[in-house]
């Protein structure tokens, strides 16, 4: 199994993580896109990228304000400097001794341990267990682009899931988004319109 490597945890609360990359590992890891950390023997936490943040320093600082920045130094400065890159994670789950829960996890991952980015047989297999109770991790975060967040998620996803022989999936997953916001039409609103953009 190919593991594509993101980088590596810079902090850890209970609900998420930040990840601190380099930009040459950033053509991997997408917005709404499933990341996993694995752990001891057994467990491994799984999460939802919702920021990718690229900061800037005093070098970049200088160069933007000049008339004109040869390609060669825009390079060298992508290639060759280490450019702060972010990746904020949102923890929807853990796995267990091969069982899967919808929860948050139980102990947060320690800084400087990797991330990697979900094969198509990880992300089928965590999004397929149980009733989509992930979702809620999602849709009770007030600060994050939700709509967006998860129509990202599920364009991902969905692909995930029809190269495994499953095209429903992502209905499915639309229905239950449906009754989880039945009750907040503003926002179910918010969430259709942006799957629907997709």
């Amino acid at each position: 199994m190919t593991q594509i490597e993101i980088g590596r945890l810079l902090r850890a609360g209970t609900a998420g993580c930040v990840v601190g990359c380099r930009v040459s590992q950033l053509t991997a890891p997408a917005f709404g896109g499933i990341v996993r950390i694995p752990l001891e023997a057994g467990y491994q936490v799984f999460g939802l990228i919702h920021d990718i943040h690229i900061d800037d320093d005093g070098l970049v600082r200088q160069l933007v304000t000049a008339d004109s920045i040869p390609e060669a130094v825009i390079q060298d400065n992508r290639a060759n400097r280490n450019v702060p890159v972010e990746i904020s994670v949102l923890f929807i789950g853990y796995e267990q001794d091969g069982v899967v829960f919808h929860l948050l996890p139980p102990r947060p991952p320690l800084s400087l341990d990797l991330i990697y980015l979900c094969e198509d047989d990880d992300v089928c297999r965590f999004t397929s267990h149980g009733r989509f109770g992930y979702f809620r991790h999602i849709l009770r975060s007030e600060e994050l682009p939700v709509g967006e967040l998860l129509a990202a998620h599920l364009q991902q996803a969905s692909r995930a899931h029809a190269s495994l022989g499953d095209p429903a999936w992502k209905d499915a997953a639309t229905r239950e988004l449906i009754t989880l916001l039945r009750d907040d039409y503003p926002r179910l609103m918010m969430v259709l319109g942006a799957i629907g953009d997709c």
